[in-house]
């Protein structure tokens, strides 16, 4: 009865409650342990679900799968479902209650170890081109950007780098800096180490004289590069034609196919030398049998020096045009004065040698030699015109026409002036009359004047400018000598220092007109001496030597001189002479009176 009163007031409602709840709880607990136990910020390995355009979904084991950017993929073009891949934890339940992944956070949470690792390893690792940077491009790698520097992306040379840009590619790690996180990649490095076994292979086959085709690859100021399929030979610009080559574009150009003979090659360096110019004969062989010494040619200037210019005759054929042979003048400075490249010229052979394959050529054999007929038409005494070429300390040099040259020496320049060089006479470029004066046909000389143009002067100025003659002068130029005195219709004469005194002792000065007593004249020497101080002390004297003079009537008084010197002695010598010219007419009346007397 007790139990089924019990039994009764049983709640019924609150059992099954509780029976519900635990075992809500039961089926929550065993279900949450079927889950994986996830934070936010960490990183785990997901199995891709499902791929498409925009998202990648990504089973981490929670209890909704998570969604990744397709985007952060991109580096491997090859993922599929079934991958496991790591992703980050960005967080449980986003505003759209999804699970929010990252798999380019978990990559980079890990990237700098995996980078260090890869390049301890010499892994191989994949990498997206993202963009064009200077002197390369910007790689992903592993997550981490890593640089390509434009000479690591191939073997041979890139000119257009934008073509890689999106490209994912294989590269190796060949440089880590750890102090500033840098990474460097290269895709060339990997190229290399297959290229070598196939140049042994290559270099090892390799016979001189064996013709190749090849590509351009590089073209330089010293030559072009060209790949022989897996190893380069290089053809030297003197071996790209038999004539002469300016720049090689101008020959081939790049990705050209072309025929190439091995000239020479190492095989432990893997250096071949190649020639484009052996597969055709040499122009030596070609030119013509009939040509001689004297035969009159065409060609162009192809190269200028100093000493000369190189003239083509024919394709690979050059002549040499020396500059002594450019024009009959023996003053000649530079073929650059008479020729420049691209000039077309015709010219003489003067010698040829088909055995060394040299040949000299002259222009100025064209003309007639101006020496031929020198004699008649620049006969002794005859007057011309010239032009002044050079100056000397000893003369000038001039052209009455090409290749006729004279001399003027400094002292046929002027019968009247001191010329210390030709400058002071005249200017190079400037014309000038002369009158030659002897022809050395022989050496080629002329001897010309300019002073003969007028009549030798200098018999009549010494009627002008005789001994003590008076004249008025002007100083010119001092030295330490004495002065150079510039008298009437140009004439010059010197006055030593001793004699430029001037009787108020100030000092002389160029510019000043003094006058001057001529002392010498010398005709022959055309030298003319002139002294200032001999006008100005004779006129002092001349009163002191009337008081003196003695009269007829009584002999003259001796003066009384207490200390001789030499100006008295002088004075004394000159006082005797008078006194005995007196005595002379008194002894010889003397003695005619006494004949009177007897």
């Amino acid at each position: 009865m007790k139990e089924n009163l019990s039994l009764q007031n049983f709640d019924w409602d609150s059992y099954e409650a509780e029976a519900q709840g635990s075992k809500n709880e039961e089926v929550t607990s065993r279900y949450d342990a079927t889950l994986n136990a996830i934070k936010d910020n960490e990183v785990v390995e997901g199995t891709v679900m499902s791929i498409n355009k925009r998202e990648v979904v990504v089973n981490v084991g929670f209890k909704s799968d998570g969604l990744v950017p397709a985007a952060e993929f991109r580096y491997n073009p090859d993922l599929k479902v079934g991958d496991k891949v790591e992703v980050y934890i960005k967080t449980q339940e986003n505003k759209l209650g999804q699970l929010e992944l990252s798999h380019k956070e978990a990559i980079a949470s890990r990237s700098w170890d995996r980078v260090t690792a890869a390049c301890d390893a010499q892994e191989i690792v994949t990498g997206y081109i993202k963009c064009r940077t200077k002197g390369g491009m910007i790689v992903d790698v592993l997550g981490m950007e890593a640089f390509l520097p434009g000479s690591q992306i191939d073997v041979k040379p890139i000119r257009d780098y934008d073509v890689f840009v999106g490209k994912t590619m294989e590269f190796k790690i060949v440089k880590v800096n750890q102090e500033f996180r840098n990474v460097v990649v290269s895709h060339k490095a990997l190229i290399e180490a297959e290229l070598e076994a196939q140049k042994k292979e290559i270099v090892s086959k390799l016979e001189k004289g064996q013709v190749l085709e090849g590509i351009v690859k590089n073209i330089t100021s010293y030559g072009v590069f060209i790949d022989l399929g897996g190893v380069d030979g290089l053809i030297h610009i003197t071996d790209l034609s038999w004539g002469r080559v300016n720049d090689p574009k101008d020959i081939v150009q790049l990705d050209q196919k072309i025929n190439v003979v091995i000239i020479d090659f190492d095989e432990e360096k893997k250096r071949i030398a190649l020639g484009l110019k052996q597969l055709t004969p040499h122009p030596w062989e070609a030119l013509d049998a009939d040509l001689k010494v004297g035969d009159k040619v065409h060609g162009k200037v192809v190269v200028m020096a100093d000493y000369g210019a190189f003239v083509e005759i024919a394709e690979g054929v050059e002549g040499l045009v020396h500059v002594s042979e450019m024009s009959w003048s023996q003053h000649l400075r530079s073929a650059y004065d008479f020729l420049k490249v691209g000039d077309e010229i015709d010219a003489v052979i003067l010698t040829l040698d088909r055995d060394e394959r040299k040949i000299s050529l002259g222009i100025k054999q064209l003309k007639a030699d101006p020496w031929e007929t020198i004699d008649t038409k620049y006969a002794v005494g005859s007057r011309h015109f010239a032009k002044v070429r050079n100056f000397t300390n000893f003369g000038v040099f001039v052209e009455i026409e090409e290749g006729v040259e004279g001399l003027i020496h400094i002292s046929d320049l002027s019968w009247t002036k001191k010329i210390k060089h030709p400058n002071e006479f005249t200017a190079i470029g400037a014309e000038i009359e002369v009158v030659v004066l002897d022809i050395d046909k022989e050496n080629r000389r002329l001897s010309l004047g300019h002073k003969q143009l007028e009549e030798n002067p200098w018999e009549e100025l010494e009627a002008k400018f005789g001994v003590d003659t008076i004249i008025e002068g002007k100083i010119v130029e001092l030295n330490d000598k004495g002065a150079i005195i510039c008298m009437e219709e140009g004439v010059e004469g010197f006055c030593t220092t001793r004699h430029l005194q001037k009787e108020d002792k100030s000092q002389v000065a160029v510019g000043d007109t003094l006058s001057f007593r001529v002392i010498e004249f010398n005709r022959d020497a055309k030298r003319i001496q002139l002294s200032h101080l001999r006008t100005w002390e004779e006129r002092k004297e001349a009163p002191a030597k009337e008081a003196k003079a003695p009269k007829k009537e009584a002999a003259p008084e001796m003066p009384k001189v207490e200390k001789t010197t030499l100006g008295d002695l002088d004075v004394l010598a000159n006082l005797k002479a008078t006194i005995e010219a007196e005595d002379k007419p008194a002894k010889k009346t003397t003695k005619k009176a006494a004949k009177t007397e007897e």
